[in-house]
């Protein structure tokens, strides 16, 4: 059996969410693809450079 992965989702300091990918992209109506975009690093490198320091952090 498959092993189902948990994530947490920030922003800043606060706690938007825990579940799946899945359960997370249902929660905040996304594409799954959106979610798991928050994990790479093309992504971590884009908020990098921006000046809103309240990215979105997706914590496995």
């Amino acid at each position: 059996m498959k092993e189902i992965k948990e994530y947490a989702l920030y922003k800043g300091e606060k706690c938007l969410g825990v579940g799946s990918i899945k359960e997370l992209a249902e929660q905040f109506n996304v594409q799954e693809k959106t979610i798991k975009f928050y994990l790479t690093p093309t992504y971590k490198k884009r908020v990098k450079k921006g000046k809103n320091r309240k990215e979105l952090i997706l914590i496995e």
